[in-house]
């Protein structure tokens, strides 16, 4: 058990898939895992572990940015001998050809933020995903038949609606990033994998975008994300 965790030694498998909502870690657990059991329900983050298709596997939630992220993917892989960590999450789009529902695979994640200088004394602003999983995540996805676009993500400390400029936001992201669109937990995962040699990837859904007022409404968010879902419970049986 740690302060955030009360899952006790052996009841979280060695692959977490993390939506950030306890609700969908809930949901995922009801509707395509068998035998499962809930093992952590401190501060409402539920975690389940489970069967899909025989393989234990363990969904569990992240909760919203990056020190709750940083919090349990690094007790997870710490305490709890986790090895792959596979965020499925939302995200705006910030590129003209990504359209709301696009499934997004993160190749590198960039913050403006400290995260690494705080956490470890490294100035970090930019990571990449395990190269393997997200092989993994994309051959599945190919079997599958579900289009996916691999691309870099911007990792935001402020949810990018709020932004009083985001146009000076943009300013300072350097060009060469190709930065497709945001959310706010990817880089946090991604540097708690290198530091502690673990594996970690993150599939992101788009429900918003920078180019229009166009937004995916509850119900939409459900179906289209069930897409995602489906490629991260599918790369489970490769790892």
């Amino acid at each position: 058990m740690t302060p955030h965790i009360e899952a006790k030694k052996g009841e979280i498998a060695k692959t977490v898939l993390m939506p950030g909502d306890p609700l969908r870690a809930k949901l995922i657990s009801d509707n395509y895992l068998e035998n499962a059991k809930l093992v952590n329900s401190v501060r409402n983050i539920f975690a389940y572990t489970g069967l899909y298709k025989g393989k234990e596997i363990t969904v569990m939630a992240s909760g919203m940015g990056m020190p709750s992220m940083g919090i349990y993917s690094y007790e997870l892989y710490k305490f709890y001998d986790v090895e792959n960590i596979i965020r499925l999450g939302s995200c705006g789009s910030y590129k003209k050809d990504l359209k709301l529902f696009d499934t997004l695979l993160v190749e590198n994640s960039y913050t403006e933020g400290n995260y690494a200088l705080t956490l470890n004394n490294d100035v970090c602003h930019f990571i990449n995903a395990n190269g393997e999983l997200n092989k993994i995540i994309e051959n599945t996805a190919e079997n599958l038949n579900i289009p996916i676009t691999k691309c870099n993500i911007l990792c935001s400390e402020v949810f990018d609606k709020y932004m009083t400029d985001i146009n000076k936001m943009f300013s300072r992201i350097p060009k060469e990033y190709d930065i497709a669109g945001a959310e706010m937990e990817s880089f946090a995962l991604f540097y708690n994998a290198r530091l502690l040699n673990k594996k970690a990837a993150c599939l992101a859904t788009v429900v918003d975008t920078y180019y229009s007022n166009e937004q995916a409404t509850a119900e939409d968010r459900q179906n289209s994300l069930n897409q995602m879902i489906k490629i991260g419970l599918e790369s489970c049986l490769s790892l």
